[in-house]
């Protein structure tokens, strides 16, 4: 049977991990732009799901769902799709695969269709895939959050502590590149539970990459939390990593949200992290939220007043806020913006200070203006 991964910009990394846990056992996965025969894989978030639904139900072949949104609303999403993978996928979709092949009628745990859901009894082991094989894709060191931020769907999809892979499978995988970017929830946390700094775990890492290589960490795709920059991860940045950036989220400039999203850090942590970046060279680029559902216009202007001191040092990243499915946060509607929050968004974006899509949630994945 062939089986082929249903092309979405915002899966790559999904199809990387996958395509290597697949290949592993023999399966070999096919891009392809439109649902083909004979199977048809997807990976969807909660954005762009309701564009492919149609898709899906009307596929003359058999599909199978998975990523945030379907792991989230299985028996929905078992509405339209053939098969769906609730959790992580990298054991449980080879093993779904195989058992459609056979023609076997009994699913794997993690699996739900329209008529029965077994939960998953796994977690997966990072070092036991590659994070990517043939289909390159940023080097994934962790997975999991302690941090269960009410918008955010990482814990609720990955467990509440984080798991890594180990130095020498990230070493091993990273020598396809030379410049070197990491994927994890929080970079500065690398070897912890995700709650702690743990300097020399982090510093065994980052030192053990060839001198030809070039080391980001603490910019995109490996983000870090305001509360765990200090002066020791600033000088193992410094001293080990190529990037001239550090970034992080705030999210709010309101304490008051920042409790209610159970952010777990506070404004002033954010002061400090900005401070911390640029007294040691670095550009601080902040990560902000817009339109939280239960921020006031007094909430809104602690934000802009935050938001226009970091931009003295540094420069801001702001979304507009997205409902996911499977969190605290899921079914609520955004707060409608103050007029001040456009403004001065738009005033910084024209100096080169702001960046994001802080005007509606699709334009993120969707390139609206």
């Amino acid at each position: 049977m062939i089986v082929n991964w249903r092309w979405i910009k915002w899966a790559k990394n999904s199809f990387a991990a996958l395509y290597a846990a697949c290949e592993k056992n023999g399966i070999i996965l096919h891009e392809t732009d439109f649902p083909e025969m004979d199977i048809t894989l997807y990976s969807l978030n909660s954005v762009d799901a309701p564009r492919y639904i149609d898709e899906i139900r009307d596929a003359e072949c058999i599909t199978i769902a998975g990523g945030p949104h379907p792991s989230a609303l299985p028996l929905e999403m078992a509405d339209a799709a053939d098969y769906v993978v609730v959790g992580e996928g990298e054991y449980v979709l080879p093993k779904l695969l195989k058992t459609i092949m056979s023609g076997s009628n009994v699913l794997p745990p993690g699996v739900a269709t329209k008529s029965e859901f077994r939960p998953n009894n796994t977690c997966v082991l990072l070092d036991s895939y590659p994070p990517f094989t043939q289909v390159k894709s940023f080097t994934e060191i962790s997975r999991g959050c302690p941090f269960r931020c009410g918008y955010c769907q990482t814990p609720r999809l990955f467990g509440g502590c984080m798991r890594h892979r180990s130095v020498d499978e990230i070493v091993k995988a990273s020598k396809a590149f030379k410049d070197v970017r990491f994927l994890t929830p929080n970079a500065l946390a690398y070897g912890s539970s995700g709650k702690e700094f743990i300097p020399e775990k982090l510093e065994r890492l980052i030192s053990s990459f060839s001198e030809e290589q070039n080391v980001y960490l603490g910019t995109f795709p490996s983000e870090v939390r305001p509360e765990f920059i200090d002066t020791e991860a600033i000088e193992l940045i410094e001293k080990y990593c190529s990037n001239k950036k550090i970034h992080f989220g705030a999210q709010s400039g309101s304490d008051r949200v920042l409790r209610l999203l159970n952010r777990g850090h506070t404004c002033e942590d954010v002061i400090n992290a900005v401070e911390l970046c640029h007294d040691g060279g670095f550009v601080p680029v902040v990560d902000y939220i817009v339109g939280i559902p239960f921020e006031t216009e007094e909430d809104q202007m602690e934000t802009v007043e935050q938001m226009k001191w970091v931009s003295r040092y540094g420069k801001i990243h702001a979304h507009h806020f997205t409902p996911l499915a499977g969190t605290p946060l899921a079914g609520t509607s955004p707060s409608p913006l103050i007029p001040e929050v456009n403004a001065l968004l738009g005033k910084l974006s024209l100096s080169g200070k702001a960046t994001g899509h802080w005007h509606d949630a699709e334009s993120r994945f969707f390139g609206k203006q």
